[in-house]
């Protein structure tokens, strides 16, 4: 169990737990303890537009304050200074001659915008709620990417903002992605809501596991095509999982104070959409929180009273460009031989390459994922 109160920032965590065990890479999410709020987007704006939308307003004004909301928590969610218009129509970059980066299609006639251009496979990673914000008809758009009969439109879902969930689904997605490039050829366009998290992050992914790249060779390529942030660390640590397997831990938050009434943690393994509650133990007047975590490094913060803050005891990030900061903790396994622990470390190096019987195993593990 790791436990982080009273840590100081600057301490390491253990390399041991009391309980950690080892299994096969899961092929499906984990489930959330308790789900207090809906989507952090979909709140915001409804607070936002909550008795002051006038029938003055155009959709073009109520758009560009969706796009303002949505590039401020996009911004303080990844750690980076991301901004997305959607009032500006949709935009992309090819990456490679087959594989095009970009932001959500917004209306049948981008279908249209896709197929000029040589687009074979567009390839959704959105969530409904994702397209409910900006009121997105995906309906008509795959309808009519049907009727043209010469373009297909797939949909493999990540949860936005949630570096956990893009762990976890990265070999499933990409398995299905080389499904589709292999079904219909062609240029694939890879997209999420901006073009910035999920679809830059799946396109890496793409090229580190299946097209032979170096990482680093692959994320350099990507951010001299386009200005955009993904989460590396949960390349990598998809990586190791599908190569290791995959090792939990029991891990310990607490919350000293007996002077609120309600504390949540959001981030960690659900998302910044999400939260769970912490259980206050009279006996020691303190908030407390387990939970079981894979094996990485997590961020997350408390919401005291319905207040965003973090915890002083326990170790937090450095400020992004915005000043924001989250608490974290790297989770490991206490169970592992040395020989794993060594492989792990590696795979989760800044410079990481492949074996060519690594690159094999992967390749294997996607093609299991084919039947889930």
């Amino acid at each position: 169990m790791i436990c982080l109160q009273n840590l100081p920032r600057a301490s390491a965590l253990p390399l041991h737990g009391l309980r950690s065990h080892r299994k096969r890479f899961p092929l499906s999410n984990l489930g959330v303890v308790r789900i207090e709020s809906a989507d952090l987007r979909r709140n915001l704006v409804m607070n936002a537009y909550s008795g002051s939308t006038s029938s003055a307003q155009t959709d073009g004004v109520v758009e560009e304050e969706k796009s303002e909301i949505y590039s401020t928590n996009m911004t303080e969610a990844m750690g980076a200074v991301l901004t997305y218009r959607h009032e500006l129509g949709m935009n992309y970059n090819f990456i490679r001659p087959d594989i095009i980066v970009g932001s959500c299609l917004q209306t049948p006639a981008d279908v249209d915008k896709l197929r000029r251009i040589g687009v074979k496979t567009i390839f959704c990673l959105q969530q409904n709620s994702d397209l409910e914000y900006f009121s997105v008809d995906i309906g008509a758009i795959q309808e009519y990417a049907k009727q043209c009969g010469d373009i297909e439109h797939c949909r493999a879902e990540i949860r936005d903002f949630d570096a956990f969930d893009l762990r976890m689904r990265l070999p499933i997605v990409v398995s299905k992605l080389c499904n589709c490039i292999r079904r219909n050829g062609g240029v694939t366009y890879i997209h999420c809501t901006a073009g910035l998290g999920r679809a830059p992050a799946v396109a890496l992914a793409y090229m580190f596991w299946v097209q032979g790249y170096k990482l680093s060779e692959a994320h350099d390529l990507l951010q001299s095509k386009r200005s955009c942030f993904p989460k590396l660390e949960s390349i990598k640590s998809a990586t190791a999982d599908m190569i290791t397997g995959l090792a939990t831990n029991l891990v310990t938050l607490n919350w000293d104070g007996d002077d609120c009434s309600s504390v949540e943690v959001s981030g960690l393994d659900i998302g910044w959409g999400q939260r769970i509650p912490l259980k206050f133990d009279e006996g020691q007047g303190r908030w407390t929180l387990e939970r079981e975590l894979a094996e990485g490094r997590y961020e997350y913060k408390y919401i005291v009273d319905d207040e965003w803050t973090c915890n002083n005891y326990e170790m937090v990030t450095s400020p992004n460009s915005d000043g924001h900061v989250n608490n974290y903790v790297q989770v490991y396994s206490g169970e592992t031989d040395m020989e794993t622990q060594e492989l792990r470390q590696r795979l989760m190096s800044d410079d990481v390459d492949l074996t060519k019987e690594e690159r094999l195993m992967i390749r294997d593990f996607l093609d299991t994922c084919d039947n889930v």
